[in-house]
């Protein structure tokens, strides 16, 4: 009996020497993973109150957004020329962001953290702030957080699908904004006519989803930058993330990934100076603009 306890315990001892230790994959810390090749160079930063959830950009000017204000600044020297106050208790309840085309800022709005989520896109007059009109996309399938258009300006081969058509995101969050069942997981980017009808539509990389971090937030900011890609931001990260649509299948392709100075949130590429960023950085209620450039 001795003896075969003794054997038992000898092949056991062999076995666990044997056993391959388990190895745990480890992200790199947030702005630290960067895809060689690419490369974000901070140019200036500005002073805004108003710099908490997005920034939009035209020739003159920059607007900074945040849930129910957007102030306007001279882009050359920071200087506030006017601002828009829609009140805390205000039909407009949260802008996430917001894009300057053809004279009108595009500002994307939910009623974040209300469940049901409601969505809409309110327009402004560049020239006044005064709020020129709205569109109600109501109940969807997420909450609004970005909006974007791929034009001619922007084709490339990462977008080849997307190409011609207003892409918007819809997101989930798994925090106090979850609504049952549903989580980021359940993000999605769309494609919409003219008209605002769907037409399309892709899902995030689950790996994607998971470097987003782990307060339940999803996409705050996209849009579409230098070689035509779409470039997204999460809610916290300070990091900037590149995508491809995919050639054939559902799911968007994350390619790279630049760290940048801002912590997530809504951004704007300038239309006029390629390769130039304007972001912000919520905490210290700031706008900074960069140069991105590519391999």
């Amino acid at each position: 009996a001795l003896f075969l306890l003794a054997l038992a315990s000898a092949v056991t001892t062999g076995a666990a020497e044997k056993a391959e230790p388990v190895t745990e994959t480890i992200s790199p810390p947030i702005g630290q993973l960067t895809t060689p090749g690419w490369r974000y160079e901070e140019l200036r930063r500005f002073k805004a109150p108003e710099a908490g959830q997005g920034v939009a950009v035209d020739h003159e000017f920059f607007y900074a957004i945040n849930n129910h204000t957007i102030g306007k600044y001279r882009r050359t020297t920071g200087e506030r020329v006017a601002g828009w106050e829609g009140g805390a208790g205000g039909e407009i309840i949260h802008l996430n962001a917001g894009f300057v085309r053809e004279g009108r800022i595009y500002g994307v709005h939910s009623n974040y953290p209300g469940v049901p989520m409601l969505s809409s896109l309110e327009f402004f007059d560049t020239a006044s702030l005064k709020h020129v009109g709205s569109h109600s996309f109501g109940r969807m399938d997420g909450s609004f957080t970005w909006l974007d258009r791929s034009t001619e300006l922007t084709a490339g081969r990462g977008n080849g699908p997307a190409a011609g058509r207003w892409i918007a995101c819809f997101v989930h969050y798994g925090n106090r904004a979850a609504e049952p069942n549903r989580d980021a997981a359940w993000t999605q980017i769309i494609a919409l006519d003219d008209e605002w009808r769907r037409t399309a539509g892709w899902a995030l990389p689950a790996e994607l989803i998971a470097r987003f971090g782990g307060r339940g937030f999803s996409a705050s900011g996209g849009a579409f930058g230098p070689g035509g890609f779409l470039y997204l931001t999460g809610h916290d990260n300070t990091e900037l993330y590149v995508m491809e649509f995919p050639k054939a299948g559902s799911v968007m392709k994350w390619i790279a990934t630049i760290p940048f100075p801002s912590e997530g949130q809504a951004f704007c590429w300038d239309p006029y100076e390629a390769g130039v960023l304007y972001s912000v950085l919520k905490r210290t209620k700031e706008v900074i603009v960069g140069r991105v450039t590519r391999p």
